[in-house]
């Protein structure tokens, strides 16, 4: 059986030559027997192409490329052209025809879909994040956060982690609690990343009394009772002094607005 040598040209990681090189030897030997295939990532400059087809003449290796800028395609076809190397070109039929049928020029950028596939994986594991260490589940995330929100019970500390996970910020929350000491982990992060979520205790009063309404309860638990709620604000301010943490006012504010005051406000200290 005939030694099989090819090489993938890349001019990002190189993947999806790899997998279409793959897909077309394992048509011919199912089993890649006698078949190498490696691997040339992040090749962007005529002057690495010439010593790959160089190094491809010497070991007699098949080319497969996928390069987004034509100029280098073209420099590469030509050079294999010259020294009779067989060269594939994977992406540039695609783009010419793409091109043609849209009456656009592509932007010929390496790695773009790299790029996107990285950017959603993050936003994934921040939303992991978030839910893992939502309420303060488990306060060891407190030190791995981007960002920590602490305030009293329902002041939109869990969907508001959600939403910044979304913008790939890993998110942690505490709730607040007089009862309850809060976290050594909280008094360790630094206070430019720890924010502190308000409310009036008129609204705060009005939210919580629904929500035991929505769970089928009275509204006149002590839960909602308005000398409870001034006791957990002044509970609340005494930690946030505590800290020296960022306060804001989310009263008459949306998730989404409050959201993108504390992207502000990050962004300042970075």
């Amino acid at each position: 059986m005939k030694r099989l040598l090819v090489f993938v040209v890349s001019d990002s990681v190189g993947e999806t030559g790899d997998h279409v090189a793959k897909a077309i030897i394992s048509q011919f030997r199912p089993s890649f027997e006698e078949t190498i295939i490696r691997r040339f990532p992040h090749i962007q400059s005529e002057e690495l192409i010439r010593k790959i087809v160089h190094l491809a003449v010497k070991q007699n290796a098949l080319i497969v490329y996928t390069l987004v800028q034509q100029e280098m395609r073209t420099f590469l076809n030509e050079l294999c052209e010259k020294e009779k190397i067989h060269a594939v070109d994977i992406i540039g039929p695609g783009l010419k025809s793409m091109a043609a049928f849209m009456e656009e020029i592509p932007l010929e950028t390496p790695g773009i879909v790299h790029q996107l596939d990285d950017d959603y994986f993050k936003k994934i594991e921040a939303i992991e994040f978030a839910v893992k260490y939502d309420d303060g589940r488990d306060p060891r995330g407190l030190l791995q956060a981007d960002i920590v929100l602490i305030g009293v019970s329902r002041t939109s500390k869990t969907p508001l982690s959600q939403y910044l996970a979304h913008k790939r910020y890993k998110v942690a929350n505490v709730p607040l609690v007089p009862e309850v000491d809060p976290p050594d982990e909280l008094f360790m992060i630094d206070s430019n990343k720890c924010i502190g979520l308000v409310i009036s205790p008129e609204k705060l009063n009005y939210i919580r009394k629904e929500r035991l309404i929505s769970l089928g309860l009275n509204d006149d638990a002590v839960y909602a009772q308005h000398n409870r709620i001034l006791e957990e604000i002044k509970y609340f301010e005494k930690i946030v002094d505590r800290i020296g943490c960022q306060v804001i006012d989310v009263t008459n504010k949306a998730v989404e607005e409050t959201a993108n005051v504390i992207i502000e406000y990050i962004a300042t200290y970075k």
